[in-house]
């Protein structure tokens, strides 16, 4: 059987969301994949249950799956069902042969948001995935305005935030800086974009003063500073989460 490496396509720099791949023919989940990295979201592939499981326990957040029902060791159905019962909340999105009223009523009943009955067109497809992580992007941002990511959480309306369950101290710019990029995960930042909405448009300084308040936070983030996973440089743009 592949790895999961060998089985992970090129990747771009920047991407709109993270969607895990639970497919097990080949040519399906090529497919998907290829169409879903040609529009701007970073794909992870799995060919079965277990291995699929393994990676929805990943540090870094799995924002939607695209899951088969028919697979090896364990099915689709029992696997959203784990993920449901763990308190795994990722949008579902579940893909089967089988079309009929009764079929989709117990995917939708182990946890799926939504399900598709292949054959499908890629167009449709693809608007789903949108429409569930938009709808994903809604909710986290109505929930008492607690914005989570990863081990890191955000108590706006406290002015606090805790890393791994501890709470950490941020400075008011290094508190803003975290919140914008908290509302608006992976999106690329540049230096002059962070130093108008952080510092406002008057700020009279150099742009490194963005660099230095990154380190940082990186300081008070990350278990790596020098190798971080939350606060990643995008080379030649700027800053980013994750």
């Amino acid at each position: 059987m592949l790895s999961t490496e060998a089985l992970r396509p090129p990747q771009p720099e920047y991407t709109l969301g993270s969607i895990l791949i639970v497919e097990d023919e080949d040519t399906i989940r090529e497919t998907i994949a290829l169409a879903l990295q040609e529009e701007g979201y970073e794909v992870l592939l799995a060919e079965d249950g277990y291995t699929a499981l393994s990676m929805a326990h990943r540090s870094n957040p799995i924002d939607l799956i695209i899951l088969d029902i028919m697979l090896p060791y364990i099915n689709g159905l029992d696997l959203c069902r784990m993920l449901r019962h763990e308190g795994n909340h990722v949008p579902v999105l579940m893909l089967s042969a089988k079309g009929s009223e009764s079929d989709r009523i117990v995917g939708l009943e182990v946890g799926a948001d939504d399900y598709l009955t292949k054959p499908f067109g890629m167009g449709e497809l693809i608007a789903r995935c949108r429409a569930l992580m938009r709808r994903r992007r809604f909710e986290s941002h109505g929930q008492g305005n607690v914005l989570k990511f990863g081990d890191i959480t955000m108590y706006p309306q406290e002015c606090r935030v805790t890393v791994r369950g501890e709470e950490i101290s941020l400075s008011p710019k290094e508190f803003r800086i975290l919140e914008l990029f908290m509302g608006h995960p992976r999106r690329v930042w540049s230096r002059e974009q962070l130093l108008e909405k952080i510092w406002g448009t008057d700020f009279v300084g150099d742009s490194k003063t963005v660099d230095v308040h990154i380190r940082w936070l990186r300081e008070k983030l990350e278990s790596d500073p020098s190798d971080p996973k939350y606060l990643l440089t995008v080379r030649g743009f700027g800053y980013r989460l994750g």
